[in-house]
């Protein structure tokens, strides 16, 4: 009998139940997979907290790779035997099981020379960093950025892909050990927001100028710092809100701190076209499997720990990826 982890009702860490469930056959357009890792990302703990409201009971998670087992009626580019790994929204919400159904187009055929562990602590992540170099700004070398959460998943693949781009990155992190990890994965500079003054840190480390672009994934905490942070006409990414949803303000203010853009992207809408999930999946895998970017699994799990694995995701005690290892 397939396991998966699923949750009845919103809450804490400890309303995830470790369950048997029935997987069955697949249906027109799916296939049966079976999971040999799974990632863990922050967005799972705001469909568990109901930040993302979903019909319950529901399966946990959105990220993993494995084998395909059996498939469905219409499925033509995948076939049974082939190793993927996908990564999407409520699509594939269900990722923290030992075998699935799941549909079959959000699945990514994995390279030879990409691990299925690889594969989970990095697909999202991953894809999230391709399309953060690639395509939200058009980045020349000897530009600079602001990353915060350095030393988290896609921090250190946003960091070592910078370099690549000749980018000047300035990492933010809570603690010295984690501003190790940060320079280690191509952190020019580190501040140690715990401690100091992130604005005032980056106007110094630029000669008063400020960054090109920051990359926010706290939100909350740290939103009034990074605007505070940009050069003139600079570019504001949201990528996430780990420390709460920012705040309403008006629009004004970008305009009194320097006519700056501001965008809240998604990664759904950059994989929703097929050919340009595959160019940005291609691009990451070519990176990873020439060692050019490394993926760090700093943390694996069973999946009957997926409670303590969300616990320390809350409370930053983890860096760069974490996986459930079936």
């Amino acid at each position: 009998m397939a396991k998966a982890v699923r949750f009845h009702q919103t809450g804490g860490p400890d309303v995830l139940q470790y369950e048997e469930v029935e997987v069955g056959n697949p249906g027109p357009g799916q296939v049966r997979l079976r999971h040999e890792a799974v990632g863990l990302n922050f967005a799972d703990t705001y469909f568990r907290s109901g930040l993302y409201p979903v019909p319950l009971p529901a399966g946990m998670g959105v990220e993993a790779a494995g084998v395909v087992e059996a498939i469905g009626q219409g499925v033509t580019q995948i076939e049974v035997g082939d190793r993927v790994t996908y990564t999407g929204f409520v699509n594939t919400l269900g990722a923290y099981s030992t075998e699935r159904l799941v549909p079959a187009a959000p699945l990514i055929k994995l390279p030879d020379d990409i691990a299925c562990e690889t594969a989970a602590a990095m697909t999202m992540r991953g894809l999230t960093a391709s399309y953060l170099m690639r395509r939200i700004h058009d980045f020349k070398p000897g530009q600079s950025i602001l990353l915060h959460a350095a030393a988290g998943g896609v921090g250190l693949i946003v960091s070592q892909w910078a370099k690549l781009l000749g980018l000047t990155v300035i990492g933010t992190v809570s603690n010295d050990a984690k501003a190790g990890v940060a320079r280690e994965h191509g952190c020019d500079h580190v501040i140690n927001y715990s401690h100091e003054d992130v604005a005032a840190q980056v106007l110094e480390l630029t000669e008063g100028i400020g960054v090109d672009v920051v990359f926010d994934s706290v939100g909350k905490d740290t939103f009034e710092a990074s605007l505070n942070s940009l050069r003139r006409r600079g570019l504001m990414v949201c990528v996430g809100t780990a420390s709460g949803p920012i705040p309403p303000f008006n629009p004004q203010v970008l305009a009194m701190k320097g006519s700056l853009y501001l965008t809240r992207p998604a990664l759904a809408d950059y994989i929703a076209d097929p050919a340009e999930k595959a160019a940005l999946a291609g691009e990451l895998f070519a990176h990873v499997g020439a060692g050019r970017i490394r993926i760090d699994i700093n943390q694996r799990y069973a999946l009957e720990q997926a409670a303590q694995a969300h616990r320390d995701l809350e409370s930053r005690k983890t860096t760069g990826s974490s996986v459930f290892v079936i």
